[in-house]
């Protein structure tokens, strides 16, 4: 089966190559089937290798030129002035101005977040859990593009496959977390089942993080991971079918 990577209209006009790699197209078999590309998996570490391959290749580059950090729900965005070889420094977003490198990020449930200003040349990839999200990885990787001469005016972000709000169950206090840090922040819950239980919408609030900092465009492409486990790996549907472990799909951006 080929790749396929799910692409969007802001970034294809930005010029950029890009993709929110499915689970399709890759060598790992059974739980991780088969575009895996978590290295923090149980997976087949050769099989994993292969995955990112074709993921890079697929972006015209190679696994060396991938900037992927060894994700821990920070704020920390990382600046690439070429790729990593392999490195993978703590944090949560990579951005760059050099044409080869591929920004990169993996996800299952998360919402990875691709950014471009086309003008000024310059690219990034977040991965922004909810953790990450309250916590200000969004405003960290639009100031790290700053840094290096863009501006959030022009900039174009698109949020990738995540875990939807009908999918994402959370108990009270955890909305009352985000009421204490943000005031507006109720909006993006919806009653629960029960009682004391919330309905989380991840993807409106990453883009309403957008928003705050000011970029220009934004918009999600509209898939939920934890449904759809024919195209997507996810963390909260492997849980609660008592699985051991699951895959990561990448999300990817380069200048080209």
């Amino acid at each position: 089966m080929a790749l396929e990577p799910i692409t969007h209209p802001l970034l294809d006009r930005a010029g950029v190559r890009h993709g929110f790699f499915t689970r399709h197209g890759g060598v790992s078999t059974g739980l991780y089937g088969s575009l895996n590309t978590g290295i923090g998996s149980k997976d087949d570490p050769a099989a994993v290798a292969e995955n990112r391959r074709r993921v890079a290749e697929h972006l015209g580059g190679a696994p060396d030129d991938l900037a992927a950090c060894y994700q821990i729900h920070s704020a920390v965005g990382r600046v690439a002035e070429a790729g990593w070889k392999g490195d993978r420094p703590e944090g949560d977003a990579s951005v760059t101005l050099a044409p080869g490198v591929i920004c990169a990020v993996l996800t299952a449930d998360c919402a990875p977040v691709l950014l471009a200003d086309p003008e000024a040349g310059i690219v990034g990839a977040a991965h922004a859990g909810w953790k990450g999200a309250l916590g200000g990885i969004i405003h960290s990787t639009v100031a790290a593009m700053e840094a290096l001469g863009a501006r959030p005016a022009r900039m174009v972000a698109v949020i990738g496959p995540c875990i939807a709000q009908a999918s994402y169950e959370v108990d009270a206090a955890f909305q009352d977390r985000f009421e204490h840090h943000d005031p507006g922040g109720a909006r993006f819950f919806a009653p629960g089942a029960a009682v004391d239980k919330r309905q989380f919408d991840l993807p409106g609030y990453v883009l309403w993080r957008l928003e705050q900092a000011g970029v220009g465009a934004a918009a999600w492409t509209g898939e939920d991971t934890r449904t759809d486990a024919a195209r997507f790996f996810s963390n909260r549907r492997a849980y609660l079918n008592g699985e051991p472990d699951f895959g990561r799909q990448m999300s990817a951006i380069s200048l080209g």
